[in-house]
């Protein structure tokens, strides 16, 4: 759905959660995935993912959810290799250096959820129109009645990162760790992220997890067990260590591994796990603290 479109509707929304979250949160919950939200006693991945934006604002959450803050929380873990080479930063559009960069690469703004630009041809690239689509991107802001209340808090700028691409010219798989109390539990892994985009979901020793329907999932796609898995896993421990959820993105290219990025909200918690079994088997990985939590 258009942006523009999707914030219009959900205006009505924005007001109501300035009034009461907990409520805005339940109706967006049945509309999204057709069930009650229990938030007395959640059982479920997405209830408790509900619970956890409503109740538990962890500080480390904003600058592990900006692109560009991130980096020194991973380079304070000892992972500063896996960051990808960061080729210019700053606030205003206007001052990126268009001439001094490569062919290749990948502009983001640092409180975005896709939406990154990605140029394969300098030549090629409408500059004026890249200018004002990073302008009206640093102006966005997430939708208030998702909930998803680290994003933006850090002042949004704009990275530009080396383009990654193996051999052939595609895309590097993207590996998608989810992680609960600092343990990797499950990886989906999503290839063609642009071209023909599809992922399939595997544990821990790289068996497809069969039998399990949710958004973007194929199980007869095949992706090959990585050759570096276990360090893949490691550097998942390390990243998600200090926090009680999150999915740790990384990728593969040419026995290098790439970070990506932390998410801990994926699909706003709104993702819809059938059978309900193995969604409430996912919820029981997750640990709720006794208090509400702020620092």
């Amino acid at each position: 759905m258009n942006r523009r479109i999707k914030k219009t509707i959900l205006a009505p929304m924005d007001l109501l959660y300035k009034i009461s979250p907990e409520s805005t949160t339940k109706i967006l919950y049945r509309l999204k995935t057709g069930r009650k939200l229990n938030l007395n006693n959640p059982r479920t991945y997405s209830e408790k993912l509900q619970w956890i934006k409503l109740h538990y604002k962890d500080k480390l959450a904003p600058r592990c959810a900006d692109k560009y803050t991130v980096r020194k929380f991973v380079k304070q873990c000892g992972c500063e290799e896996i960051l990808i080479k960061l080729l210019w930063q700053g606030y205003n559009p206007y001052d990126i250096p268009f001439d001094e960069l490569p062919q290749k690469f990948v502009i983001k703004v640092t409180h975005g959820s896709g939406g990154n630009i990605i140029c394969r041809d300098k030549c090629q690239l409408n500059i004026p129109k890249t200018i004002k689509t990073l302008k009206r991107r640093l102006n966005e802001k997430y939708l208030p009645c998702y909930g998803e209340w680290f994003y933006g808090i850090i002042k949004p700028r704009i990275i530009i990162e080396e383009y990654l691409e193996d051999e052939k010219g595609c895309s590097p798989i993207d590996y998608k760790i989810y992680c609960f109390h600092g343990n990797p539990k499950y990886i989906i892994a999503h290839v063609d992220r642009f071209t023909n985009h599809r992922s399939n979901m595997y544990d821990l020793d790289w068996n497809p997890i069969q039998n399990i329907t949710m958004k973007e999932i194929d199980s007869s796609l095949n992706v090959e067990r990585p050759e570096k898995l276990e360090l893949l896993l490691d550097y998942a421990r390390i990243l998600s260590e200090k926090f009680i959820h999150v999915r740790v993105d990384l990728y593969l290219l040419q026995s290098k591994i790439y970070f990506g990025e932390l998410t801990f909200t994926s699909d706003a918690g709104f993702v819809v796990i059938d059978p309900i079994e193995i969604e409430e088997k996912i919820g029981s990985w997750i640990k709720l603290p006794k208090f509400n939590f702020m620092e």
